[in-house]
């Protein structure tokens, strides 16, 4: 029974060292690993059960004292059975020492074997490669995917260039990198391990745990099916659009009444076959507005094509003299459909505070835009100015106080506006006051028109301090000239007011007040002042306004158009004239705003400096310390330039209060607020502005013209 025991306990030895052989490892490797274990095994757990003889034999010595100090000869007698008894027990233990351990190198060498066959055989795609990233081992479902062999010496990095400098570190957990290999998309994920964690039983030293080599293992696994369905499920998204029209009223007037109902129609069929093209669904909510829905997919094919549908409809023409426009507000990724539904309600609100002619993507908190590169058409009905005239005149008399701030550095149009809207609030009986923190040269004669304490409170103007400490929970904070909380003359102030408006003619950016109970942004209009001058004659039948107050606002409407030459509509004179009825004096106005003679000559300085790039850009720099007023001697320059021929567009640069002031200028071929938009400012398509902070000059100035490049990259000067 024994001997055919140890036949079988022998053949399975054999067996073991077979399959040692067939799996490619050296057999000492082997022998070795398998003697650490069994040393180590036998050491420990095993080596304190195998301690029971000596356990024994102490408590047989001590049983032998205790009979002996009884009775002499029967401790002679238990010495001697308990002699016979060591003896046999020590013998028996090192016999059975010898067959546990050969059973255990059996256990072991089978174990082992069945740990190599599982692995080689496992559905996992495994692999091993050294710390140089060689290959050196591959199980059967690696070396199916892979095509190599089991011992390939492959570089990992060949097969895998995805992987180059992305082996982790030890003491690094699993990296996962997405990789392709035959048209199919793996994820390998790669686990480090230093030879020292396996052989620590030997080397055991500081030395050896810095310098021992290091393995990888990766792990293989098909993600081609879940990237498709993820990508199906990315395309399906449902994006929902709204798409106004611009100007409808403006385009209907300028074409004959029988002929309103076809190109009505030809309107409705050119943006009905856009979206239908695209597999959406389009309905009419009015007779100028649409909602539209469509998949994510098809507005990646939009995009490509920029949105070509604002530009299809300009063409339309059976007769109408003025061009119908339209914009587009779309949402998507909100989470929810009614999240979608109020992305794309933000997103028309900006297009068509933008100026419209545009298309506005909100994408969860991201915006992008596409277009808004024609010139404003303005608008000639006056039933908005009137509404908000009442809203504004229902917030002033719920308030105790006003308080009005407008952008830092003030200008004219500021100051002009903010003086109107005090007019409006003092014909309410409530206090008002301006924001003022610091007064330019520009300003200066503005200012000396209100030095009248007879006429006017001797706190109309205030500093930031004096605003901080005088806003309480019922003040109404008005925001004239400028809608970024950014360039607010006080943000603090937006902060602490319970109830702000905003009055802008700016276009709208992405970084506007967002609280304000009424927001006013007329990006037709030429100016804030003249804004507020429509707004004015609907505040109330017996407003009174005075000679000053009406040429600060005549004077703000001058600057903004320079002289009425950028951006002036029917509105535009329609304000003036209103501000001529009330006593505004062209003349005196004038006279306000003449230029010193080193103002002149600073604006002659940089005409004069100024670099032609590209042939049609011109981009001066205004020296510094040449004037008291370099940012309003920059925007004096740039319309300037804008008088020389083949001139596009104008940028003249200013470096004030440690930033770089741009003011951008164009007449209608480049929409100069895109490029400041690059620059983080912002403005009109012909007028905007940047500021750069913690810039160079020389910088500035070369990120102005890598901007132009994207923007405009082969511009075309006129001949």
């Amino acid at each position: 029974m024994g001997k055919q025991a140890s036949e079988n306990s022998e053949k399975k030895k054999k067996r073991g060292r077979a399959k040692s052989r067939d799996s490619g490892l050296p057999r000492r490797i082997a022998k070795a690993e398998m003697g650490l274990s069994v040393r180590s095994l036998t050491r420990s757990s095993l080596s304190a059960y195998m301690n029971w003889p000596m356990i024994l034999s102490i408590g047989l010595l001590a049983l032998c004292i205790a009979v002996t100090a009884v009775d002499w000869y029967a401790g002679i007698a238990a010495c001697l059975v308990s002699a016979v008894t060591v003896v046999c027990m020590f013998v028996l233990t090192w016999y059975y020492m010898r067959r546990i351990s050969s059973d255990l190198v059996d256990f072991g060498a089978g174990y082992s074997q069945i740990q190599k066959q599982l692995l080689q055989e496992m559905n996992i795609p495994y692999a091993i490669a050294d710390e140089n990233g060689l290959i050196i081992w591959t199980n059967d479902e690696f070396s199916k995917i892979t095509g190599l062999s089991r011992n390939p010496q492959y570089s990992l990095f060949s097969l895998f260039p995805e992987t180059a400098g992305r082996l982790p570190d030890v003491r690094q957990e699993n990296t996962l990198v997405h990789v392709s290999f035959g048209g199919r998309k793996l994820a390998a994920a790669i686990k480090a391990t230093s030879l020292y964690d396996i052989t620590d039983a030997v080397l055991n030293d500081e030395e050896n745990r810095r310098t021992a080599a290091v393995m990888y293992g990766i792990w293989l696994s098909d993600e081609t099916e879940l990237l498709e369905a993820r990508q199906k499920l990315d395309d399906d998204r449902m994006v929902i659009a709204l798409i106004y029209m611009d100007n409808y009223d403006e385009a209907m007037e300028s074409i004959e009444e029988v002929r309103r109902t076809l190109l009505l129609a030809v309107i409705d069929r050119q943006i009905s076959k856009y979206i239908t093209n695209y597999q959406g669904v389009i309905r009419r909510l009015e007779n100028d507005k649409y909602f539209a829905i469509f998949t994510k997919q098809h507005l990646d094919e939009m995009q490509k094509n920029n949105f070509s549908l604002t530009e299809d409809v300009k063409k339309i023409d059976i007769g109408n003299t003025t061009a119908m426009t339209i914009s587009m507000g779309i949402g998507l990724n909100g989470g929810s459909y009614e999240k979608n539904y109020e992305y794309s309600r933000s997103a028309i609100d900006m297009a068509l505070g933008r100026g419209g002619d545009q298309v506005v993507l909100r994408d969860g908190d991201n915006i992008t835009y596409y277009g808004g590169k024609s010139q404003s058409q303005g608008r000639n009905t006056m039933v908005r100015a009137r509404v908000k005239a009442q809203t504004l005149r229902e917030l002033i008399e719920a308030g105790e106080d006003v308080l009005i701030m407008g952008h830092q550095i003030s200008d004219a149009d500021c100051i002009g506006a903010a003086v109107g809207l005090y007019r409006a609030a003092a014909t309410s009986g409530h206090p008002a006051h301006i924001v003022l923190d610091f007064v330019s040269n520009n300003i200066c004669p503005l200012i000396s028109l209100f030095d009248n304490r007879q006429k006017y409170p001797q706190k109309l103007f205030v500093t930031n301090r004096e605003a901080r400490e005088m806003i309480t929970d019922k003040t109404l904070l008005v925001v004239v000239d400028n809608s970024r909380p950014g360039r607010c003359e006080c943000p603090e102030l937006l902060e602490a007011a319970q109830n702000i408006v905003v009055i802008d003619h700016h276009r709208q950016a992405r970084d506007s007040i967002d609280n304000a109970v009424l927001s006013y942004i007329e990006p037709y209009a030429s100016s804030a002042s003249e804004m507020v001058a429509e707004i004015l004659q609907y505040y109330a039948e017996d407003i009174d306004i005075r000679p000053e107050e009406a040429e600060a606002m005549y004077s703000g409407i001058i600057v903004d158009t320079n002289n009425f030459i950028t951006k002036t509509g029917v509105r535009t004179f329609e304000a003036a004239a209103f501000l001529r009825r009330n006593g505004a004096d062209v003349t005196r106005v004038r006279k306000m705003f003449r230029d010193d003679i080193s103002d002149y000559r600073a604006k002659a300085e940089i005409i004069r400096n100024a670099e032609i790039y590209k042939g049609c850009y011109a981009i001066g720099i205004c020296p510094p310390g040449i004037t008291e007023s370099p940012t309003v001697i920059a925007s004096q320059a740039a319309n300037e330039l804008l008088g020389i021929r083949n001139i596009r567009a104008s940028f003249v640069l200013t470096d004030y209060e440690h930033q770089i002031y741009i003011s951008a200028r164009s007449i209608d071929e480049l929409n100069v607020q895109v490029v400041m938009e690059r620059l983080g400012g912002g403005g009109h398509l012909s007028i905007a502005g940047a500021q750069l902070k913690n810039v160079t000059m020389e910088e500035a100035v070369e990120k102005l013209k890598r901007v132009l490049n994207e923007t405009e990259p082969s511009p075309v000067p006129e001949s």
